[in-house]
Parts: structure tokens; sequence; C-alpha cells
């Protein structure tokens, strides 16, 4: 039953990925547009994560925006609450299943994921296997049951439990939380209530209490994120978590509360995690901006003015006469460099909607360290020697010092060119369309998608998230084109906003473009070195 437990949780995980890679990018622009008021909000977060498979995998997809400020803290609550429910209508969709789906899943997915080329549809492959696999999981921890329904040493373990609802509802949320998955964790309690090993009572227990470790895992994967977003998922937790133990002192017990539940085709459990994540839902949603006051209070803002972080520098001179581990640190400190700019790209795009100068200094001032940063780093490659080959020190050192110069040159597109610009723009009044402001933040989002693309290639040396990176390069080149197109068009038709803001869309968009040119050059060591890379393009064949 352990072996069939982790199988689903696997297969839920598998789901959830592949709709992060096939549709990661068409869900983060849908989220960020969908968010003009809360209740649009709060739908938005529940389709979001029934796509997802995860209200977990949601709110990570929230954070990055609400750092950026393109979405306010009162519709990130909301984003979160529909996004609880939406995790309550898997857990009830995965348990209503087809037999007869499950085979024809599993080959549709293998015979997907084998044959196709196209990254985006094998990714679909993976979500038809990983769908299949929670079923088979599912039917698997039902025949695993079978020998413990009716034993008497099963019975006495849950009669003692039965009658410690608080236990249960805690054992519940640690589970969750070790999984990293409150779906898995609901289906598997729905599984073993269905088979007779958990009691109605324990099974409304455990069913609250991975509601409790779902709005957990949250907590701790964004704990040294931005401060808004700590706020929002704080507050959630709160919301979720003592909403799910005030619950449980509610429902357990309750014969009139029991029965209700256990009217309809649905499982009472199942029905129970649904009904209490759309009442919070409604009960909270008009309270979001109060929330966040209260959240506000309680977790003050604590950045320093000037943004300076004071991360220490890995740069290690009593190495430098071993090679293998000066680069690595030389590494370190590049992947540094670029969470720092990718700090400053999303800082600098609410600059255009609300020039603020405080922020704006905050972006030079990482410029400033990124640029004394580089200089370090490339007196330290200077130094390293060592009884390597001295050709392969030499042709390392340099594609490491590209690389600095390639982030130091992004860093400064972003505090010298677009500050810039956000300035200009805020000192003559001017607005930008809303068709072009819009396409103008969903190319900044997909530069920020490159520029953690890149980051992550920088981090793991992997060649096929090289190639990705470098085949992006190509896609924003088109983009950028469409988008050029576009506002020229706005511009024969008269737009008066689209005419006033001319200059600065087609600078923004061109330094968009320059900065994701300078993170595709972060792909193309690793590429030379595996002979993926010809004189001038990709190779072929990967």
């Amino acid at each position: 039953m352990a072996a069939a437990a982790a199988l689903l949780i696997w297969a839920v995980r598998l789901v959830r990925t592949g709709f992060e890679r096939a549709f990661g990018g068409q869900l983060r622009l849908w989220l960020r547009r969908s968010t003009g008021n809360r209740v649009s909000a709060a739908l938005t977060g529940v389709l979001t994560a029934v796509l997802m498979q995860s209200s977990t995998a949601v709110a990570i997809l929230m954070a990055g925006f609400v750092s950026a400020g393109t979405i306010v803290a009162g519709s990130g609550i909301a984003i979160m609450l529909g996004a609880d429910v939406g995790s309550a209508i898997v857990a009830l969709v995965l348990n209503s299943r087809v037999e007869a789906l499950t085979p024809l899943l599993m080959l549709a997915g293998v015979l997907i994921f084998l044959r196709s080329a196209k990254r985006r549809h094998r990714q679909i492959g993976r979500i038809l296997i990983g769908l299949a696999l929670v079923f088979v999981s599912l039917d698997l921890i039902a025949s695993a049951s079978l020998p413990l329904v009716g034993s008497d040493a099963t019975n006495a373990v849950l009669t003692q439990l039965a009658k410690l609802p608080l236990t249960a509802f805690i054992l519940a949320a640690l589970f969750a939380w070790l999984v990293h998955s409150s779906v898995a964790a609901v289906l598997l309690f729905a599984t073993l209530f269905a088979q007779g090993l958990l009691p109605l009572n324990t099974a409304f227990a455990m069913v609250l209490g991975a509601n409790l470790g779902g709005s957990l895992i949250a907590l701790v994967l964004t704990w040294a994120a931005d401060v808004d977003v700590r706020r929002i998922i704080a507050a959630n937790f709160v919301l979720r978590g003592g909403g799910a133990l005030a619950a449980l002192f509610v429902v357990t017990g309750n014969d009139a509360i029991s029965a209700w539940l256990s009217l309809g085709p649905i499982q009472p459990p199942l029905l129970l995690h649904l009904v209490f994540n759309v009442a919070l839902l409604l009960v909270c949603l008009p309270l979001a901006r109060a929330l966040i006051r209260v959240a506000e209070i309680l977790i003050p803002d604590s950045r320093a003015a000037n943004g300076d972080d004071g991360t220490p520098s890995m740069l290690d001179p009593s190495l430098q006469d071993q090679p293998a581990r000066a680069f690595a640190c030389v590494n370190r400190e590049l992947v540094q460099m670029g969470n720092s700019i990718e700090v400053m790209l999303r800082q600098s795009i609410g600059l255009f909607d609300k020039y603020d100068e405080d922020m704006a200094r905050s972006v030079r001032t990482r410029f400033k360290d990124i640029e004394r940063t580089s200089l370090d780093l490339k007196i330290y490659l200077a130094g390293i020697t060592g009884r390597k080959d001295g050709e392969g020190i030499g042709r390392e050192a340099f594609d490491l010092s590209g690389i600095a110069v390639n982030l130091e040159a992004g860093a400064d597109i972003i505090a010298t060119k677009m500050v810039g610009l956000a300035k200009q723009k805020s000192a003559e009044h001017l607005t930008f369309s809303e068709e072009g402001w819009r396409e103008l933040s969903d190319f900044h989002d997909t530069v920020l998608r490159n520029v953690q693309h890149a980051i992550a290639v920088l981090m793991s040396d992997d060649t096929g998230l090289a190639r990705e990176l470098v085949e992006q390069k190509d896609k924003v080149r088109e983009i950028a084109t469409r988008l050029e197109r576009n506002h020229l068009e706005r511009i024969r038709q008269g737009l008066s906003h689209s005419i006033e803001t001319s200059a600065i869309h087609l600078d923004l968009m061109r330094s968009l473009k320059a900065l994701n040119t300078a993170f595709a050059m972060i792909a193309y060591p690793p590429l030379r070195q595996s002979g993926d890379l010809l004189e001038s393009r990709l190779s072929a064949t990967s």
C-alpha cells in the first residue's frame, strides 16, 4: 500500500510538471491578465489550479507577478482562495474515474510521448501517462488495503484514532506537507475511506488536516520571497489552516452534518473538502483587502531602502591554484548575478505603470553591485592557475568572463535604458495604449522566463536546456517583429496614445530583446563543448 501511495504521489507530480512545461507560459500570461477584480482573480485561481493540479504551483506562479508589482496583494489573496477550490475539484475529478479510460490514457500517452518530436506534444503525452498512473495507483491502494479490512489489529488502531480527531488531523497535515501534495493526500484518504479502513469522522479529520498541510507547503517554499508574497501566502495559511482546524471541531461528531454530506453520490470526505474550500472562498473574498492590511501590520517590510542584500562574494582566492574548484566559485557568483538581474527586471516593469524613484534607485544600486562583481570576476579568472591543461583553463576562463560581460550588459540595459524610459514616460505624463501595454507586459514576461531559463542553464550546464534557450532566442526575435508591426499599425490608424509613446514603446521592446540576447549567450559554451553548436547555428540533431 505504501508503494501504491508513492505511485500516486509521483503520478500527480507527473501531471503537474507536464502542464507546467507544456502550457506554463500561456498560464502565466492568463494568470496576469485575469486579475482585474477579485471575482475574476478567484475564478482564474480555480481554473489554473485545475489545470496545474496543484494550488502550490499556482502560488509559485503568482509569486513572480506579485514581486514584479503586476498583481496586487488583494488579487493575490483571491487567486489563492480560488486555487484552493480548484485543488478540491481536482481531487473530486481524479477520484471519479472511468475504468475503461485508464488503458486508453496510458496507450495514448506513451504513443504521443515516444512518437512526437515537438516538446509540447511530448508533455501532453506525459500528462496522459500521469493521469493513467493516478487511476492505476488508486486501484492498487484499494487492492492492497483489502487484507486490512476486518483485521482485528486494524480495527483496534482505527478505533483509537477515531477517538483522537486532532491527532488524525495533525498526522494528515504532516503527511500532505511531506509528500508536497494535498491532492495526493486527499485521494489517499478518500480511497481508504471507500475501502472501509477509515471511519467517517477520521476521514473528515484527515481531509481537513490535508488542507492545513497543503497551505503549509506554499508557506515554506516562499519563506524567503518578497514581503508582499509572504503576506499573501501567510494570510492563505491562516485562513485555510485555521479554517480547517475550526471546521474539525464543528464537523467531527456532528451527526447532522455527517448525514447531509452522505446524501449525494459524492464520497463524504471529498464533498467536505470541496464544501470547506468553497465556503472559505465565499466568506473571505469580500474581506481580501482587510486581510492584506492585517498582514501588513503583522509582517512589516524590512527590506533595505537601497536594495543591497549584502550577499558575500563566492570568490575564494585560496582556490585559484585549483581550477575546477575556482571555476565552481565563479559559476556560483554568476548565478548570484543572474538572480539579482532577475529581481531588477521584475522591478523595472512596474516603473512604467507607476514611476517610483526609490524603486528606480534600488535598481541602479543593484547594477552598481553587478558592475563591481563583474570586474572582480574577471580579475579572479585571470589569476587561476594549476596543473590542468593550460589551454583548457584559458578556454573556460574566457567563456565565464564572456558570461559575466553579457550579464553586466543586461543589467546595464535595465538600470540605464529601461529605467530611463520609465522616468521619461512619467515626466512627460504619457500613457501606453491598452493593447500596446498588454503586448509590452506579455513580452516582458516572455523575456523574464528566458532569464530564469538561462539561470537554470548556468546552474546545471544541461545541453538540453541550453538548446531550448537558443531556440527561444529566435522565437523572441519573431515576437518582437510581430509586436513592432502591430505598433506601427496602431500608429497608422491614428491612435493618439500609440503615437505619443511610439519612441518609448519601440525602445523598451528593443531593450527587452537585447536583454534576452545577452542571457541567451549563456547557452553557447555548453553547446560548443557538446558539439551541438555549429559555426553560426544549432546543429540539426541533438
